[in-house]
């Protein structure tokens, strides 16, 4: 609940990024985030996106979910989505958000009369990070 809240305080605060807009999400098919793993390999993970309640969220099954929580860099991954590239966004683990996102997902994506009986195991809210001073 907190970290919903300071999310929408951010994004109130009118301190978001260049280009960060919840038309570029909706529009988009997929993003892609990166990860860095302990053994300092770096990975592009390609996803599904939805907006809800002025927020990009992501569905995650077991793979992406474990290159999240294997991140040398928590909370922060960097995104690309609708040929834009964001360095320092924070990903939260958002459980509560799993029926919005499930049926936000089933309303934008066809194919998800198959995707939603895969297991998901994370939903995670994208929240810019203001930027380091």
């Amino acid at each position: 609940m907190f970290a919903a809240l300071a999310a929408a305080l951010l994004i109130s605060a009118g301190e978001l990024p260049s280009g960060w807009t919840l038309d570029l999400f909706r529009s988009a098919n997929t993003l892609e985030f990166y990860t860095t793993s302990a053994a300092g390999e770096g990975h592009w993970s390609t996803v599904w996106v939805v907006v809800i309640d002025g927020a990009p969220y992501l569905r995650l099954g077991t793979r992406s979910a474990a290159r999240i929580e294997g991140n040398v860099n928590p909370p922060y991954v960097k995104i690309r989505v609708g040929g834009q590239e964001f360095d320092r966004v924070i990903a939260q683990s958002a459980p509560e958000m799993a029926d919005k996102v499930n049926a936000a997902m089933a309303d934008k994506y066809w194919s998800d009369l198959v995707m939603r009986f895969a297991r998901h195991v994370l939903i995670i809210r994208l929240v810019p990070a203001p930027a380091p001073h």
